[in-house]
Parts: C-alpha cells; sequence; structure tokens
C-alpha cells in the first residue's frame, strides 16, 4: 500500500473520531429543561 494512502486513512480516521466526539458531547450538553408549546398545550420537561 502506498505511504500517501495510508496518511489518508489515517487522517480520515482522526476526523472521523474527533467528529463522534464532537457529537458526544453535544449530545452531553442538551440535557436540561424543554419548555413545549403545541395545539395540545405547555409541555415541561426537565432531564
Amino acid at each position: 500500500m502506498s505511504r500517501n494512502i495510508l496518511y489518508l486513512l489515517v487522517g480520515a480516521l482522526a476526523v472521523a473520531v474527533l467528529f463522534l466526539g464532537y457529537q458526544y458531547y453535544q449530545e452531553s450538553q442538551t440535557e436540561g429543561l424543554e419548555i413545549e408549546i403545541n395545539g395540545s398545550g405547555l409541555s415541561i420537561e426537565a432531564d
């Protein structure tokens, strides 16, 4: 396998790990108070 392809694969893997880590971080930050107003009234949920 060419060295350039190996570097490309390692770079793509690093980007994927960073992306998934960022997604997990964003998911963990969304906990809290959720207020929803719809046709059936007001809904308040706390996580």
